[in-house]
């Protein structure tokens, strides 16, 4: 069975710094793109930032320079550093794995079940 757990999420001062982490299990992780998203009560849910399996970024454009996407294939864990957080960051963040377009496109395969992230201005 394959599950995907996010961790790190919190409350944290507009400014501040968090780490996200997505550890994986019951997957090949090492052969999956992993992608982070994020989603407000009643709003579309949107990616933030991906990373495929050979280490190839991409973030979306509200966070790029602020947010860091990276992989530990030994670990099985996906991490999201997020630097310089704004008060607009406040989401639900959620981790999934997928192919190298899907994660783009949102059509994952796993998803995680989310972490909360509250920036408070």
């Amino acid at each position: 069975q394959v599950q995907l757990a996010e961790s790190g999420g919190g409350l944290v001062q507009a400014g501040g710094s968090l780490r996200l982490s997505c550890a994986a299990s019951g997957l090949t992780f090492g052969s999956y793109a992993m992608g982070w998203y994020r989603q407000a009560p009643g709003k579309e849910r949107e990616l933030v930032a991906t990373i495929s399996s050979g280490g190839s970024t991409y973030y979306a454009r509200s966070v790029k320079g602020r947010f860091t996407i990276s992989r530990d294939n030994a670990k099985n864990t996906v991490y999201l550093q997020m630097n310089s957080l704004k008060f607009e960051d406040t989401f639900v963040y959620y981790c999934a794995a997928g192919t190298a377009g899907g994660v783009l496109t949102g059509t994952n395969d796993y998803w995680g079940q989310g972490t909360q992230v509250t920036v408070s201005s």
